[in-house]
């Protein structure tokens, strides 16, 4: 892709960002047929006996470029970095055309254009997606229901309903007419439900998970597939022989609790059982940490470049963190050596600041925990928030 037509579409971003608040927001529920629902205006929440839904715009950030680009429909799309395939960048987002070559998030985009020739590859527009994500909540908002915003792309939604697949058909309906993406939407008893519901639902669907159907569609999963299981934590239960949702659901607590610990243990035997939260709230989203990160065309291996670097990306976090207003309490640094292998050392603070001197120290004293002499190929500083 030439550097003329990325240009063009970081502006085209801009027109299509601008189109889509032009176009009439309306409610989708008349007086007569609207669903019953409570506003929750007086307790800012949603009791554990209401339905939880959770929405996800489908291929968000891919999404957004082909409504900007409509002659990208149909063709597989990846999103990321500067947009060169040429360079060092991982991917941000792939197209459902793309993931069926192998295509996924974090790939290097070098391995992308590899499993995917044909591709189109376009560079990352953040102001873009913060500007739809921000009329897409608006646009929930506008419904009668409580909405807690998780990011760009997602969104739980508190709501007393007799019909909720009828609510969410109505969900999918507005953020269409609104902003011309697709969105699918689990709906669940509780938090975890309605979040793991949102994956059977994909693309464009609505699905329902909650206690009444969770041993037939989760027991026989493995435990990757519930939400806050990762392939690390994965590992360590399979060392105990567990490796599906209902082997975990039948592991003793204290077996758990001695590999875990006290917490964490008995919580991945609650994720089995599908316990969880069932309050959404309206409350503000807020950044939990800000990070800035680089990828270095040219593998770096000399000490002092690498502290350097380190340096600079510091102060760049320090910028972020003064305009935030909020005071970091954790600083960690990320280092991804060759050929891909990623770890992260972090520092505590003594007491959160704002304070340059002492966050580009803690980012120094991060570093200095790495033992490996690799050449590295990523660095990243990432400032953690009091309270976050």
């Amino acid at each position: 892709m030439s550097a003329a037509r990325a240009r063009a579409g970081t502006s085209s971003g801009r027109a299509y960002s601008r189109s889509i608040r032009s176009r009439a927001r309306r409610r989708w529920a008349s007086s007569s047929g609207r669903t019953e629902t409570a506003s929750h205006g007086d307790t800012g929440g949603v009791s554990g006996s209401d339905w939880v839904l959770h929405v996800d715009l489908d291929q968000f950030i891919a999404a957004v470029e082909v409504a900007r680009r409509p002659e990208l429909r149909g063709r597989p799309v990846v999103v990321g970095g500067a947009g060169d395939p040429t360079r060092r960048a991982v991917v941000a987002t792939a197209s459902y055309e793309a993931r069926e070559f192998g295509v996924h998030s974090g790939m290097p985009l070098r391995l992308a254009r590899k499993k995917c020739p044909d591709a189109v590859f376009l560079p990352s527009d953040a102001p873009a997606y913060e500007e739809v994500s921000a009329h897409v909540m608006d646009v929930l908002r506008e419904l009668p229901v409580v909405v807690e915003v998780l990011g760009w792309d997602e969104a739980f939604l508190g709501a007393r309903t007799d019909d909720p697949e009828a609510l969410a058909d109505t969900v999918r309906r507005a953020v269409k007419a609104a902003t011309g993406l697709e969105c699918s939407v689990g709906i669940g008893d509780n938090k975890l439900r309605a979040k793991l519901a949102t994956g059977f639902a994909k693309p464009a669907g609505v699905y329902r998970l909650t206690r009444d159907n969770w041993v037939e569609v989760m027991a026989a999963r493995p435990v990757t597939a519930l939400w806050g299981v990762g392939s690390r934590t994965a590992a360590k239960l399979a060392e105990l022989g567990i490796g599906t949702v209902a082997e975990l659901a039948r592991a003793e607590p204290d077996v758990l609790a001695a590999r875990f610990g006290p917490a964490m243990g008995p919580h991945f035997r609650q994720l089995a059982l599908g316990a969880g939260d069932t309050d959404v709230t309206a409350t503000p989203w807020v950044a939990k940490s800000r990070s800035r990160e680089t990828t270095f065309q040219q593998d770096l291996t000399d000490p002092d470049e690498i502290a350097e670097q380190v340096r600079l990306l510091a102060l760049r976090v320090v910028e972020d963190v003064r305009a935030e207003g909020r005071p970091a309490a954790r600083v960690v640094v990320k280092v991804r050596f060759v050929p891909f292998f990623t770890y992260t050392r972090g520092v505590v603070l003594a007491e959160p600041t704002t304070d340059a001197e002492t966050i580009v120290a803690a980012a120094a004293a991060a570093l200095a925990r790495f033992e490996d002499a690799r050449a590295v190929r990523l660095l990243g500083v990432r400032a953690e928030f009091a309270g976050g």
